[in-house]
């Protein structure tokens, strides 16, 4: 499993993500590749990425919102 994290670049969350994604994996007894990316409003948008913080999963948002706070 790949997991990939976009936060923007004022983003507070990630320290509490990566415990959550941490615990949840342990929990399940999951392996996984976890990266947290630190991006800006223009990457997100060619990104497709819709807030922060954002979380795919094997290429798939998690849970996709629209007008987030974080990216234009």
């Amino acid at each position: 499993m790949k997991i990939k994290c976009y936060l923007s670049e004022d983003c507070g969350s990630e320290s509490v993500l990566k415990t959550n994604i941490a615990t949840t994996l342990e929990n399940e007894a999951v392996e996984a590749e976890v990266n947290f990316y630190r991006i800006d409003d223009d990457k997100a948008f060619s990104l497709g990425v819709s807030g922060s913080p954002s979380v795919f999963i094997n290429g798939k948002e998690l849970q996709k919102t629209l007008g987030a706070a974080g990216f234009a």
